[in-house]
């Protein structure tokens, strides 16, 4: 089983063009079934020898240990994949992941800022240094264009056109799309780009990531999230703001005014209409809170 994990995992970066992190997710959850039955069993099971039961028995682990639904989902998406290439493979005469459900999904609503409030986080950043420039280009142009935190912080030079006011992204899965930005975002990283530290070996390449650290390396996801949460306190806003806030945020304030669901899901790179859908919820509590505040006989 392990060896042909290592194939399945190989094949990923090859032929699918997989992201570090894509593979890393399939190898955790792969090899937790390995342990799984090592540990059951005492022996490494093959492909071939595992059946649909044996496989709901480690769902049903996973459901004690207290995994989240969304993680039982993911890890149940990767066995399927690893078997149907194992049967493309030869490795495998059936898929045996075929037949499990994924856990049903309680889908909480996103934590949302308001207008107001993500103008407070915008403005926290001081405009009297190069980092609190730069952290207040991001900032914008992560709600300007609605952006998950590795695209923003994966956005070279080259990918930002301020004549058509757009910015190439590459979202997950190695996809592209073509996000607009908004006047403000586009001031911003002028002004940032005024007092940018450049490494020397970045210097006229086109390929150079737009924020940097200190040093001229690009920022990390985790130096995203550190910084923000420095900005969020300096703001007064509630502790459960994360990055992904400001994207929740640019999607139901869309919404709010008018936006049709189709464009917002373009806007986001979902896959999926459902996965846009999240946000009409959030939206209706919105009018339902208005509606409740202002109509004489609501309550």
């Amino acid at each position: 089983m392990r060896r042909s994990i290592g194939q399945f995992l190989r094949y990923l970066a090859a032929e699918r063009n997989a992201s570090e992190l894509t593979i890393k997710a399939y190898r955790e959850d792969l090899m937790g079934l390995v342990d799984y039955f090592e540990h059951e069993r005492g022996s490494c099971p093959t492909p071939e020898s595992l059946a649909p039961q044996d496989l709901r028995s480690f769902q049903a682990a996973l459901q004690e240990a207290g995994y989240a639904r969304t993680t039982i989902s993911r890890k149940l998406a990767s066995l399927r994949s690893f078997y149907r290439y194992a049967q493309r493979q030869g490795i495998a005469t059936g898929n045996p992941a075929k037949p499990l459900r994924n856990p049903r999904r309680h889908r909480k609503l996103p934590h949302v800022l308001s207008s107001e409030e993500v103008g407070r986080l915008l403005q926290a950043p001081p405009a009297r240094d190069p980092q609190g420039l730069r952290d207040r280009a991001l900032l914008e142009t992560m709600y300007s264009a609605g952006l998950r935190v590795s695209e923003l912080v994966g956005i070279n030079d080259e990918d930002i056109d301020f004549d058509e006011q757009i910015v190439h992204v590459r979202g997950k899965g190695r996809k592209e799309r073509i996000s607009p930005l908004g006047s403000f975002a586009l001031a911003a990283i002028r002004e940032y780009a005024q007092v940018r530290l450049r490494h020397p070996a970045l210097e006229g390449t086109r390929q150079a990531p737009v924020f940097t650290n200190r040093f001229g390396k690009r920022l990390t996801t985790r130096s995203v999230g550190r910084l923000l949460e420095k900005h969020i306190q300096t703001a007064g806003l509630d502790s459960r703001t994360s990055p992904h806030t400001l994207r929740h945020s640019f999607a139901t304030h869309l919404l709010d005014r008018g936006a049709d669901i189709r464009s917002v899901q373009e806007l986001l790179g979902h896959k999926s209409l459902a996965t846009t859908q999240i946000y009409t919820h959030v939206s209706a509590a919105n009018l339902r809170a208005i509606y409740e505040q202002a109509h004489p006989r609501a309550l």
